[in-house]
């Protein structure tokens, strides 16, 4: 069943245009965003989940809550974070992902650590390096684009 899964997987991707034999190929931008030849490149990629503290009260939670969306917005204007957002409920106590612009999980640590909500032990970050597409660094110049402005 596995195999059969994997091979429908396999044709599938390849159907989507996750082959090499890509046309449009812009190598200017692919230097751009650091891709290889094939157009990846390495993240590092963060699970948050539930921290140890238990003890915040609901008005501390708001502060830290406030300084975690804070700094995503200062990390993500920097490019120090191209992909943010929260797990909906589930029985793994995971929170939400972070996927950062860096190659090692030492600059990684160095990144979350500046989360208010870290820091006070809400949130516990899980970190791997991870290689995916380069494309992931325009995410936002597309995300800004398709947001409505509040009123």
């Amino acid at each position: 069943m596995q195999k059969i899964l994997f091979t429908l997987l396999f044709i599938a991707f390849n159907q989507v245009g996750f082959s090499q034999e890509a046309s449009g190929y812009d190598e200017a931008l692919a230097k751009k965003l650091g891709g290889d030849e094939r157009g990846m490149k390495t993240y590092v990629f963060c699970i948050l989940k539930t921290g140890t503290n238990t003890t915040a009260t609901a008005e501390e939670k708001k502060v830290l809550f406030d300084g975690h969306m804070a700094n995503i917005k200062k990390l993500a204007e920097e490019n120090k974070l191209v992909v943010a957002g929260p797990f909906m409920k589930n029985d793994k106590n995971y929170r939400g992902i972070f996927i950062f612009n860096c190659t090692t999980i030492e600059e990684a640590e160095k990144l979350v650590n500046t989360d208010p909500a870290v820091q006070a032990k809400l949130f516990e970050a899980d970190l791997t390096v991870w290689y995916c597409t380069a494309a992931l660094d325009i995410i936002k110049e597309t995300h800004d684009k398709i947001v409505k402005p509040k009123k």
